[in-house]
């Protein structure tokens, strides 16, 4: 692929994982509000339901994310890249007319379907990058999240004080939008000679884990620690507007502020110091050091008496951000190209059973902790409970380097 058109196709991958991310950035403030209105109901009763919507979405994820992944094996990136994009615009037009919690769940379904392609768009990073570039690319996989964290809560916090649905909308106009740009923009990765047959029992999301397991029981081991920070990293992503709204009694507005902060901090580290990073201390360290950053910054979120320290205790905990990109490069770099679609699905697969689990988990342990009547009022209970998390997995990371 030349130059040009590789910088043109990685800036579309940018733009989808993006608007991917964008998704989540405007329902982290936007969301509490609307289920409070929709289901007459406190905050603590809506974060039951933010764990329940989130769980449909990681279900649809994990059961499509594999097909997807070994569909973009056998028929290329593109299409499936595109067709997600548009299911996308159709998913928060449904979230925007919602009339009822019920539409919501339709609504998160759609998107898990369509979220199942960030395996496609990994994998398509994969077939035009080698070496140390997949690793700085897989670096702008983090970059458009962060950016698209920083446009999410944007839309939804400002936008949200016009309309409660306006911010859907926007998102909606902006897959479209994409979809229609990618239509004569996005060139195809994977070329014919690469490509391989589709088999069901390939895209079966379990025995997808199995196959790497018996494959390469060291890369298993890493999947297995990923899973747990997936897990773990739930606790900001899906529960933060609740924890700052109970505990600080803070605005739409202040999540907003809050989440740009963020946004241009992971920008900063995904966009700019890994690219350092990485080449300097090589992939195992800046794996190790990112999980430590994990968990240092969830313990210091958990016992924040000020709201304001939220903005400090934030940035270790973005700087656990190089690990994701530094693991994918090592993984990357033990698979064929006609095995990347599968790999990166089952990438999509740990986080979509870290969306099961985690939002489940940590809403359960938010609503016992935040109860009236408890014996124990702690709302960074599930922050507490998430930096553990992050020390088992850098024992099981480190534990897997030693074997390999």
């Amino acid at each position: 692929m030349a130059k040009t058109k590789q910088s043109a196709a990685l800036g579309f991958i940018f733009i989808t994982i993006f608007i991917d991310v964008l998704g989540l950035g405007i329902i982290i403030p936007v969301l509490p509000k609307l289920l409070q209105i929709l289901g007459h109901i406190d905050v603590r009763g809506a974060s039951r339901y933010n764990g329940l919507l989130t769980f449909v979405y990681a279900s649809m994820q994990l059961i499509f994310a594999s097909i997807m992944g070994n569909l973009s094996d056998r028929f290329g990136r593109r299409p499936i890249l595109l067709i997600s994009l548009f299911g996308f615009g159709i998913d928060y037009m449904v979230m925007a007319f919602a009339p009822t919690i019920l539409w919501l769940f339709v609504g998160r379904t759609i998107a898990g379907i369509c979220g199942a392609s960030t395996s496609t768009a990994t994998a398509y990073i994969a077939d035009v990058s080698t070496g140390d570039k997949r690793a700085a690319n897989f670096g702008l996989v983090g970059a458009a999240s962060a950016v698209g964290l920083i446009f999410g809560i944007a839309l939804g916090a400002y936008l949200s004080a016009i309309n409660l649905r306006l911010p859907f909308i926007a998102a909606g106009a902006f897959a479209f939008s994409n979809g229609l740009y990618g239509l004569f923009v996005l060139p195809e990765s994977l070329t014919p000679e690469h490509r391989r047959k589709f088999e069901w029992k390939r895209a079966n999301p379990f025995l997808a884990l199995l196959r790497i397991y018996q494959k390469q029981p060291a890369l298993a081991s890493l999947l297995g620690a990923t899973a747990i920070v997936y897990i773990a990293q739930k606790a900001v992503e899906y529960l933060l507007s609740f924890f700052v709204y109970e505990k600080f009694n803070w605005t739409p507005a202040s999540v907003g502020t809050l989440g740009i902060f963020i946004g241009l901090v992971l920008v900063g580290i995904q966009g700019g110091l890994i690219r350092y990073t990485v080449p300097k201390f090589g992939q195992q360290k800046n794996i190790i050091a990112g999980l430590i950053f994990y968990a240092i910054g969830l313990i210091l979120i958990a016992f924040a008496s000020q709201g304001w320290m939220l903005y400090l205790f934030m940035i270790p905990y973005c700087l656990g951000g190089l690990s994701g990109p530094a693991l994918q490069g090592i993984a990357s770099n033990k698979v064929a190209q006609n095995e990347q679609g599968e790999l990166q699905g089952a990438f999509a697969i740990l986080n979509s059973i870290s969306l099961i689990i985690g939002p489940l988990l940590f809403s359960y342990v938010f609503f016992f902790f935040t109860k009236k009547t408890s014996s124990v009022y702690f709302p960074g209970a599930p922050y507490l409970l998430g930096a553990i998390l992050m020390l088992v997995s850098t024992v099981i990371t480190v534990r897997s380097f030693k074997k390999a």
